[in-house]
C-alpha cells in the first residue's frame, strides 16, 4: 500500500501555507447552474496550484461543502460516504455543543455558514505576491464564475505578517508530512494519511472517503482504491478542511490582563501585564516558549523544540491550561509522559494550520483570524482538539478552567489558573476574547478528483 502521495496530485495548500504569498482572499460561492459549474471546474482544474509547484507567484485552490458536492451533481449515496462530520456539517445542535458554539457563538447569529445564511457550496482560495495582483485575480475568478457560481461573501485577509491580532507570533510548531517539505518549519513529521485521504494514517488506515462503482468513472480519471477493491477512489489525495472566522477582541484581552496585574496602588504594571498575557498564551510575543525562558522574552529561542514533562511537569513555567499547552500537549499526555508513547498520543490529534488574519472596515474595525486547518479525520483531529483539549475544564487535571484565549467563556466568564509555589493564583471572570462569526467543513479534492467532478456522468 502506498504511503506517499505525488505532489502533483494534491492541491498545494496541503504541502505549503503559501508563506511567500502575503496577499490572499477566500471567496464563498454557491452553485447557480450545475452544468455550467462543472464546465467551469474543468477550466479551473487546469489552473489549480498543485503541491508540485515549489515557488508559485500566485496560487488557486478550491474546496466544497457537502451541499456543494450535491449541488454540482454528485449523487447523494456518494456524498454520504464521506466522513459523517463533513456530511452533517458544522452547525448541527450536537456539533454546537461539541465545539462550544453556544450563546453569542450560536450559528444562528453567524455572518456566513449558519442555518439562516445563504448556502455556501464552494470555497475558492486565491493567493498572490502583491495586492494589485490579488485584486486582478479575484476579479477574474468572479467574472469567470458568472452564470455558474454566485458570490456569497468575500473574506479578505491582512497582508501576511509574523503575528496574530493579539500580538503574538503565529504559525510555530506545525507538523510535517513524512517525505514532504513545504515552506514552513516542522517539529515532527507524521504519516501522510493524517492529513491526506487514501494514504495510511498513524493507525495504518486509509480514512473515510467515498469509493465509487467501477462504471461511475468510465474515463478512469480517478486513482484506484489503494485498499485493493479496484473501485475508483474519489477521496484519494484530498483532505478535510475546516474554516472558521474568529473575531478577536484585542482591546478586551489587553484590558483584562492590565486590570489583573495592577499594582496595589492601582497603577498599571506593563511588565506584569505582558507576563500574564504570555502565561495565558504559553509563549512570549516573540514566540519564545515559557518552558524554555519563563522569566523574560528571548526571541532567539522562538523556534527551539521543547517538551513539557522534563522541564515543566507541574506547569510552574507554562501553566497547565495555557493555550499552546492545550492545542499541542506534546509529551505531557498519558501513557508514560515524557516518553515516545506520550508523543504518539498527541501526534494522533495534530492539525495542519493554514489560517490568515483579517481586519474589516468599520468603526471600530473588526480584527480576527480565519482559522483554517487540514486533517484526515475530523472527529479524531479537529473536533477532538476543540472539545477535549481547548474547551475541556478538566484538561490536564484542572477543575474549571478552559482555554483562556479562544474557548467560550460562559455567562460569568472562565477561570485561568497559574500554577505557582507555594500558592497557585486564579484569575476569575475571563471573558470570551474570541467569537465565532462563521464557519463550515469543506472537502479539498485531489487534482484527479477535481477533474472528475468536471466530467462525471450525471
Amino acid at each position: 500500500m502506498s504511503t506517499a502521495f505525488e505532489p502533483e496530485d494534491v492541491q498545494g495548500l496541503i504541502v505549503r501555507g503559501y508563506g511567500k504569498l502575503p496577499y490572499a482572499a477566500f471567496l464563498l460561492l454557491s452553485v447557480e447552474d450545475a452544468a455550467a459549474t462543472r464546465a467551469l471546474l474543468g477550466r479551473w482544474a487546469r489552473e489549480i496550484t498543485s503541491g508540485a509547484v515549489a515557488r508559485p507567484e500566485a496560487a488557486l485552490n478550491i474546496a466544497f461543502t457537502a451541499a456543494g458536492l450535491r449541488a454540482v451533481g454528485l449523487p447523494d449515496r456518494t456524498v454520504d460516504a464521506f466522513a459523517p462530520q463533513f456530511v452533517e456539517g458544522m452547525t448541527t445542535e450536537h456539533r454546537g455543543r461539541l465545539l462550544g458554539d453556544l450563546g453569542p457563538a450560536d450559528p444562528k447569529g453567524w455572518l456566513w455558514g449558519g442555518p439562516d445564511n445563504p448556502a455556501v457550496h464552494v470555497l475558492l482560495l486565491v493567493y498572490a505576491d502583491t495586492a494589485p495582483s490579488l485584486d486582478r485575480r479575484v476579479t477574474a475568478r468572479l467574472r469567470d464564475a458568472q452564470g455558474a457560481l454566485a458570490p456569497v461573501m468575500a473574506l479578505p485577509t491582512d497582508e501576511l505578517g509574523g503575528t496574530e491580532p493579539f500580538g503574538f507570533r503565529d504559525g510555530l510548531s506545525q507538523p510535517g508530512i513524512e517525505g514532504r517539505h513545504g515552506d514552513g518549519r516542522h517539529d515532527r513529521a507524521l504519516p501522510a494519511g493524517e492529513f491526506v485521504l487514501g494514504h495510511p494514517n498513524a493507525y495504518g488506515q486509509l480514512g473515510e472517503r467515498p469509493l465509487l462503482a467501477p462504471d461511475a468513472d468510465p474515463e478512469r480519471v480517478l486513482p484506484p482504491d489503494p485498499g485493493g477493491s479496484g473501485r475508483p477512489d474519489l477521496g484519494r489525495d484530498g483532505s478535510y478542511l475546516v474554516l472558521r472566522q474568529l473575531r478577536q477582541d484585542v482591546d478586551a484581552f489587553w484590558s483584562y490582563t492590565g486590570e489583573r496585574t495592577r499594582r496595589p496602588d492601582g497603577t498599571p504594571d506593563a511588565a506584569a501585564q505582558r507576563r500574564l498575557a504570555a502565561k495565558m498564551v504559553g509563549r512570549w510575543p516573540s514566540g519564545a516558549p515559557l518552558v524554555l525562558t519563563p522569566d523574560r522574552d528571548d526571541p532567539s529561542r522562538a523556534e527551539e523544540e521543547f517538551g513539557y514533562h522534563a522541564d515543566d511537569p507541574d506547569g510552574l513555567r507554562c501553566p497547565l491550561g495555557a493555550h499552546i499547552r492545550r492545542a499541542n500537549p506534546r509529551d505531557s499526555q498519558e501513557p508514560r509522559p515524557g516518553t515516545a508513547a506520550s508523543l504518539d498520543v498527541t501526534d494522533r490529534h495534530r492539525l495542519l494550520r493554514r489560517g490568515r488574519s483579517y481586519t474589516t472596515e468599520g468603526t471600530p474595525p473588526e480584527r480576527g483570524l480565519y482559522f483554517m486547518c487540514l486533517n484526515g479525520d475530523l472527529a479524531r483531529q479537529y473536533e477532538f482538539v476543540q472539545h477535549s483539549w481547548i474547551n475541556d475544564p478538566a484538561f490536564s487535571g484542572l477543575h474549571d478552567d478552559s482555554d483562556p484565549l479562544i474557548a467560550p467563556g460562559g455567562p460569568r466568564g472562565a477561570t485561568f489558573t497559574e500554577q505557582r509555589e507555594p500558592v497557585r493564583r486564579r484569575h476569575p471572570g475571563v471573558p470570551a476574547f474570541v467569537q465565532v462569526r462563521g464557519g463550515a467543513y469543506f472537502f479539498l479534492p485531489g487534482v484527479p478528483a477535481l477533474r472528475y467532478l468536471s466530467t462525471m456522468p450525471v
